[in-house]
């Protein structure tokens, strides 16, 4: 089905680092390198099928986040992990005093939905309708786990949390 789709390596090409950063920030700094290829390569036997070439990042980064989400419930090791900080650069700055580890690992905290959303928006850069779609939810839902999320941070990290909001 031909609807205009650009060269699959284009693709590869513009949005490597952005599913490389999304899967080590969803499945820790070891598992980040093989969910990013798993996530390619069902992107790859996808790609023939799609019906348009709308936003294709928000696909791609879709596919990356669904594939984590497997690979942490067939090894059972969702809880307590820590994203490579070095990984996940782009989160919205906090305040100088907060150590980006501590931040790191007040997010591993989080409950799994509200870590994925958190990860998806902030991380990922989709908007709530897009984190919607990746988690299977409504865009209100979207909002909420991102809301209830920052406002653990918040509790957990002290006066030092303050997230910029896009």
């Amino acid at each position: 089905m031909s609807v205009g789709l650009p060269p699959f390596q284009q693709l590869v090409d513009d949005h490597w680092r952005d599913v490389a950063r999304l899967a080590a920030s969803i499945a820790g700094p070891r598992e980040g390198n093989d969910v990013a290829q798993e996530a390619w390569v069902r992107a790859l036997a996808a790609y023939p099928t799609l019906a348009h070439a709308r936003n294709l990042r928000s696909w791609l980064l879709t596919i990356t986040a669904r594939t984590a989400i497997d690979a942490q419930r067939a090894t059972g090791r969702t809880a307590g992990r820590r994203a490579d900080v070095d990984a996940a650069a782009p989160v919205a700055a906090p305040s100088a005093e907060l150590p980006d580890e501590e931040l790191w690992a007040g997010v591993a905290a989080l409950p799994e939905r509200q870590r994925l959303a958190v990860l998806l928006h902030y991380v990922g850069g989709l908007a709530h309708r897009e984190v919607a779609v990746a988690l299977a939810t409504t865009p209100a839902a979207s909002r909420r786990l991102v809301s209830d999320a920052l406002a653990s941070l918040r509790v957990a990290l002290g006066d030092a949390f303050s997230p910029e909001v896009p």
